[in-house]
C-alpha cells in the first residue's frame, strides 16, 4: 500500500485533464476512456504526407509527422492546454512517450542524430516555469535514447500568442522569430528532430527551420503531438 499516495490523492485528487473523472492508481494524466477515444492521424512515418507537404519550397526536410489531430475544445486541445498552463509536466513527458511509442515500429526515428526542441523566450520560461516542448522531446529521448539539445537554438524575442491570429499573421509573427548560437556549429551534417507541442500553420517550425538551415549540410525532421489540419 502507498500510504502517502493515498495521502496526497486523497487531498490533491489526480483527475484527467480531459473528462474531470478521478483517475485510478493505474492512470496518469487521462483516463482510460479518454485515452482510447484521442484522434489519431495515423500518419506515423507515410512518406510525403500532407503535413510533410506544408513544408515543401521552404525547406526538403526528411520527415514529418504528428500524433494526433486537433480540434478547438476537443480532448486534444484540453491535453495541450493542461500542459501549457496547468503545470502538468508530467503530462508532457507521457504524451513525449505516446509519441515514441506510436512511431517505435517504424523507421521514423532512423537515424536522427539529435532532438531539439522549440524554445521558449526567456521570460516566458521564467514565467511558466519549463517548456511544454522540451518536456515532450525528454519524453521522446525516454524511449529512443536520442540526446535532446536545448542550446542550439533560441527564441530571439518574446511574441504574442499565435492563438487568435489568422494564417498571416501568424506567419508574420514567426518572421525571424529564432537563431542558432554557437553551439549550432556542431550540428553540422546531423540530422535533427524539431519537436513542438502544436502544428497549426507551421509558421513558427518553418522560423525554426530557418534559422537551422544556416548549418552545413543539416538534416531535419518534424514531429509534434498535434496537427490542426485544414
Amino acid at each position: 500500500m502507498n500510504i502517502l499516495g493515498d495521502i496526497r490523492d486523497f487531498f490533491f485528487p489526480r483527475i484527467c485533464v480531459c473528462c474531470g473523472k478521478l483517475l485510478s492508481s493505474q492512470e496518469e494524466g487521462l483516463c482510460v476512456s479518454c485515452m482510447s477515444s484521442l484522434p489519431l492521424t495515423g500518419i506515423r512515418n507515410t512518406p510525403e504526407n500532407e503535413m510533410e507537404r506544408l513544408f515543401w519550397g521552404i525547406f526538403p526536410i526528411e520527415r514529418a509527422t504528428s500524433l494526433y489531430y486537433y480540434a478547438r475544445g476537443g480532448s486534444v486541445s484540453k491535453i495541450l492546454h493542461g500542459m501549457k498552463y496547468y503545470g502538468r509536466k508530467r503530462l508532457c513527458k507521457q504524451m513525449g512517450r505516446l509519441i515514441a511509442t506510436e512511431l517505435s515500429n517504424t523507421s521514423f526515428f532512423d537515424g536522427i542524430d539529435y532532438i531539439i526542441p522549440v524554445p521558449l523566450h526567456k521570460s516566458r520560461l521564467r514565467d511558466r516555469g519549463y517548456n511544454q516542448s522540451e518536456l515532450l522531446a525528454k519524453g521522446i529521448s525516454e524511449l529512443t535514447s536520442i540526446p535532446v539539445i536545448t542550446d542550439a537554438l533560441i527564441r530571439t524575442h518574446n511574441n504574442a500568442t499565435q492563438t487568435h491570429k489568422s494564417a498571416s499573421e501568424r506567419w508574420e509573427n514567426a518572421e525571424g522569430l529564432f537563431k542558432t548560437t554557437e553551439n549550432a556549429y556542431s550540428l553540422h551534417s546531423k540530422h535533427l528532430l524539431l519537436v513542438d507541442d502544436v502544428l497549426t500553420t507551421g509558421a513558427t517550425i518553418s522560423s525554426c527551420i530557418d534559422a537551422l538551415k544556416t548549418v552545413d549540410s543539416v538534416k531535419i525532421s518534424i514531429v509534434t503531438l498535434a496537427w490542426t489540419k485544414s
